[in-house]
């Protein structure tokens, strides 16, 4: 019995679609991790906030690890390794029976999205690149497109989630296992090897990226976006309980953030490439602060009635995510102004490890906090209050970064 070979040939689409698919299998269990640690294991705030801050570093603080693999030996193989990863980290928060084995499998579900995700990104940039100097579509449009795929993922995701919710989360992280089990399955026959002869020359050592000092200050300051995305899951549920609402509330709302990015993701990306990535950035870290100062309003007052209690968490989403289409495919769009064709995967891992950084930082500092805002007080405005300094900072900063590269 033969096997089908691996493909010969790359076709760009095929990136599009593992976003689609790796969001599926990822929206359906992570959004309701915090629920099942809250609610399950009677986990507190701060508890709460260090898993979840482990599980996001996990990813993110090791994107430059998983970008200097793709660099070294290939996107294709540190793809394929990422998605078996993923799948037992998945399997130990569906089986395990303890808590140390619950924050295992979190963490190997953020290890797992270290690899494939940085360099599926640096495919993407290569191929955006090759596609701009044909005159067809940009690098930024590439990148908004991967992003519109990626929130029909998330679309689902939560959908999925929601409705295997009621068998409890365990069958939910099965299912998500199910996903990458598909995912690893179609990459291997999509993505085409590596040409040996490419693979061993120019290669850069991981480390040269921490050389440029402007790139250094620029994923400092981005990594705020990180730390505010990452409230989604972290300060989003203790909204919705402030305001009375319950688990079967945070599907909605994602679904929510995914229309919008489906409907203006490209509109956006269109305008960006109108008035530049270096102004655009700024301007979606000023959303982002927004974001958090629209909660803090409503904080302290009771909250309303029928739906309306879950207004300030829909202004919530709507303005991240807004700010999240306005800064994220302009500020990859820049990446490679910092690299060369050959040190793309580090420099995207650079960019997500200073976010996932934060995020651990972050999370430890505001999971304690965030209890306050659990119920309507005076006290409940001042979390929010500080998770709206930092992207407002980023803003300030990468308008001084950014200048030289507009």
């Amino acid at each position: 019995m033969r096997f089908p070979r691996p493909a010969t040939q790359l076709w760009p689409p095929v990136l599009l679609g593992s976003q689609f698919v790796f969001n599926i299998g990822f929206y359906a269990v992570v959004p309701f991790l915090a629920v099942f640690l809250r609610e399950d294991m009677l986990l507190s705030g701060a508890t709460i906030g260090l898993i979840l801050g482990l599980r996001t570093f996990s990813q993110q603080g090791m994107f430059i690890v998983g970008g200097a693999l793709s660099d070294r030996y290939g996107a294709r193989s540190v793809i394929l390794c990422g998605c078996v990863i993923r799948v037992v980290g998945y399997l130990l928060l569906a089986l395990g029976d303890n808590l140390g084995l619950i924050i295992l499998g979190a963490c190997l579900t953020g290890i797992g999205g270290a690899l494939f995700s940085p360099s599926i990104e640096a495919l993407l940039a290569r191929a955006g690149t090759e596609s701009e100097a044909r005159g067809k579509r940009s690098r930024a449009e590439w990148f908004a497109l991967f992003a519109v795929c990626g929130e029909l993922g998330a679309v689902l995701g939560p959908v999925a989630g929601a409705l295997l919710a009621g068998l409890g989360f365990r069958q939910v992280a099965l299912a998500g296992a199910a996903v990458f089990v598909l995912a690893l399955v179609l990459l291997h026959l999509c993505i085409p090897h590596a040409q040996h002869h490419q693979k061993t020359l120019h290669i850069t050592p991981w480390w040269t990226t921490f050389r440029q000092p402007r790139f250094v200050a620029f994923i400092i300051a981005y990594s705020s976006w990180l730390l505010s995305y990452n409230q989604l899951y972290l300060a989003l549920p203790v909204e919705i309980a402030r305001a009375g609402g319950s688990e079967k509330d945070i599907g909605p709302l994602f679904m929510l953030a995914s229309g919008l990015i489906i409907l203006f993701q490209l509109p956006l990306a269109r305008v960006a490439r109108r008035v530049g990535a270096a102004r655009m950035v700024p301007v979606g870290f000023l959303v982002v602060s927004a974001s958090f100062l629209c909660v803090a309003l409503f904080a302290a007052s009771p909250p309303g009635e029928g739906w309306l209690r879950l207004l300030p968490a829909a202004g919530f989403v709507t303005l991240l995510t807004t700010g999240q289409m306005l800064l994220v495919p302009a500020a990859k769009d820049l990446i490679p102004r910092f690299a060369d064709n050959h040190s793309l995967g580090a420099h995207y891992g650079a960019l997500s490890t200073a976010g996932g950084c934060a995020v651990l930082a972050g999370n430890i500092l505001f999971g304690n906090q965030l209890d306050q805002a659990l119920v309507p007080s005076v006290e409940a405005i001042y979390p929010w209050l500080q998770l709206a300094i930092f992207p407002f900072i980023s803003a300030i900063a990468l308008f001084i970064i950014c200048r030289p590269l507009r």
